[in-house]
């Protein structure tokens, strides 16, 4: 079993948040109908726009918490390594 460390933002890419989830497409719903934390409810917080694979839960719950401790810039640069445009990766057909 797979489990993702990922990084979701509001639509102007102003707030984010960083989570850890062993059911990707399920979590990314959750936050979208706004039960997926307070944070993500509040600021509105619904498009994947970063994610990680790992093979086990706490190769995810280091990464998240190594994120979490990066200045807001680099976690930017991670994102637009990957995502230069900030789109919705949930939308893509391989997503799932």
């Amino acid at each position: 079993m797979a489990f993702y460390t990922y990084i979701m933002a509001c639509r102007s890419n102003t707030a984010i948040y960083i989570g850890v989830t062993g059911n990707l497409p399920q979590r990314v719903m959750q936050h979208r109908s706004g039960a997926g934390s307070t944070h993500t409810a509040k600021y509105r917080i619904t498009k994947l726009v970063w994610f990680e694979a790992h093979e086990d839960l706490s190769e995810a719950i280091a990464r998240e918490r190594k994120l979490k401790r990066w200045r807001r810039a680099w976690k930017n640069a991670l994102i637009a390594e990957t995502n230069p445009n900030w789109s919705d990766l949930s939308m893509e057909a391989s997503f799932t």
